[in-house]
């Protein structure tokens, strides 16, 4: 049982966002594109938003980009919201953290119906999960890193992600790497099983 974890494509993180990451908004595309061609191959997809309403530290009017940023994310906001290209794809369940405290996992993020990412996996008997998003060097990671410390097997697809800055997408590879995750193309996701 497979699940796909779709991390924080939000318009916040993309070009023209109040935290863009460069190459955002293409991700976004790729990622619904990938989506509309394997969807069968998902029992479950999963959404997460940052979605902040009084993260405290975390936003500061002068960020040091490591443990504070500028105001992204804000609850209620189109910036908040699921990118368009994603928006209308069929999404299952959908997670949103980060309202009062800084959150970097789709693991500390609630649904509606306030179970968090580790509930609704478990009890859809979800035994794989493959994780795709923004950004890779900080949610992305972070996500990937608390499911392998969980017990899922954990794909990361390398195009439908993009990293903060080279340096931190190096290190964030390297770090996923030592903790077990798999990071491959997209494009090879299912090889072995055609």
């Amino acid at each position: 049982m497979r699940a796909l974890i779709i991390v924080d494509v939000q318009p916040t993180f993309c070009e023209g966002g109040a935290l863009a990451v460069a190459g955002g908004n293409e991700v976004a595309e790729k990622i619904a594109d990938f989506v509309t061609e394997n969807q069968e191959e998902y029992d479950l997809v999963v959404t997460t938003q940052d979605w902040h309403i009084d993260p405290g530290a975390h936003f500061s009017e002068t960020p040091d980009f490591v443990d504070t940023w500028p105001p992204h994310g804000v609850a209620g906001t189109p910036e908040a919201e699921l990118h368009d290209a994603i928006a209308d794809l069929p999404i299952d369940d959908s997670v949103k953290k980060g309202q009062h405290a800084a959150a970097y996992s789709g693991f500390e993020g609630v649904n509606k119906a306030g179970q968090t990412l580790e509930e609704i996996l478990r009890a859809a008997g979800i035994t794989e999960v493959d994780v795709v998003g923004l950004a890779e060097s900080h949610c992305v990671k972070d996500t990937a890193l608390d499911a392998i410390d969980l017990g899922w097997y954990t794909r990361v697809f390398e195009d439908l992600t993009v990293p903060v800055t080279a340096e931190l997408g190096k290190a964030a590879r390297e770090e996923m790497a030592q903790a077990g995750v798999e990071e491959i193309p997209s494009e090879d996701a299912f090889k072995e099983e055609d």
